[in-house]
């Protein structure tokens, strides 16, 4: 008889009048919101303020969003296309989807381009925000415990999770036994979403450490390399438990090859920035600048505006 276990949430939303709010969307906002208070702090101390920190977001956050349903969409199109498919169901992403691989992707991209437009250093970003975005993952994975999803194989562990067949709503019930074996009603599993969630926080307050001890050793840019290095190390692993739906190729998991892939392209990344003849002081002193002027013609706008109201 199992003792001890990981129950599942007996509910999965909730109803404000005729809106639907899941707890997989405000896991992923609190997540969100916890990054900026991070970055923003650790982004203050090399020269920045909050309100570059928000126009980032507001740039940053669509394009990951869009670039992270893009790689479910990719990686499972038979969801979506051909006879079994519904082309709607893309747009549906508080039913769950979103490719953490495609996300990063995307929303690193369209910060280095906003970097690029306003002239902040790309690499003191990258580092304020490394440790931040694995917290923001790993509170994210909450979401997966309401959904009753992402969960890994059968295990007799006493931290096994337990499925709660009563909450219908929860997406996540068609994920178990996957690979075709019959589990009976109270069947434990591994609670994958778990495992990342300590992984992304140990890895955060690893990097955190880390920063502080070398931070003037390591080049910009170094501490998100590590970032990388840190959470795929860790999706090999994890994805290796999971039993939900995935493409294989030569008997491993799409999400293996993909972690393994982009880990060795972090290992090149941080070797290569070693090698950058840009220092942090320089970096540092020119967001000072930067942050300075801007709060300059913030001021000055201000002002312009002030007396145009009078005026009138």
């Amino acid at each position: 008889m199992t003792v001890c276990y990981i129950p599942s949430p007996s509910i999965s939303q909730f109803s404000l009048g005729p809106i639907n709010i899941r707890f997989y969307a405000l896991s992923i906002l609190a997540g969100i919101l916890i990054a900026m208070y991070i970055t923003t702090r650790r982004w203050k101390r090399v020269g920045g303020d909050f309100n570059q920190i928000l126009d980032l977001v507001l740039v940053s956050l669509p394009a990951g969003i869009v670039g992270a349903r893009l790689y479910h969409v990719i990686t499972t199109p038979e969801k979506f296309f051909g006879p079994q498919g519904d082309f709607f169901e893309i747009f549906r992403i508080w039913n769950g989807g979103l490719g953490i691989w495609g996300g990063i992707f995307l929303g690193a991209l369209a910060a280095c381009a906003f970097c690029k437009y306003r002239k902040y250093p790309v690499g003191l970003l990258a580092d304020s925000a490394a440790p931040a975005v694995l917290i923001a993952q790993g509170v994210g994975r909450l979401g997966n415990w309401f959904n009753q999803e992402l969960y890994g194989a059968p295990t007799t562990l006493p931290w096994g999770l337990k499925l709660n067949y009563a909450a219908t709503q929860a997406i996540g019930h068609s994920e178990r036994c996957y690979d075709g074996l019959t589990c009976p009603e109270g069947t434990l599993f591994h609670p994958t979403f778990l495992y990342e969630m300590i992984w992304n926080f140990v890895g955060a307050a690893l990097l955190i450490c880390f920063g502080k001890v070398l931070y003037k050793k390591l080049k910009a840019g170094s501490l998100f390399a590590l970032y990388v290095m840190w959470y795929t190390a860790g999706r090999v692993w994890i994805e290796a438990l999971r039993i939900d739906f995935s493409h294989v190729f030569l008997g491993v998991r799409i999400n293996v090859w993909v972690s393994i892939i982009v880990f060795i392209a972090g290992a090149v990344c941080f070797a290569i920035l070693q090698r950058s003849n840009s220092t942090r002081e320089s970096l540092n002193n020119r967001l000072i600048d930067i942050t300075s002027d801007e709060r300059e013609r913030e001021a000055q706008n201000i002002s312009s505006s002030s007396k145009s109201t009078s005026k009138n």
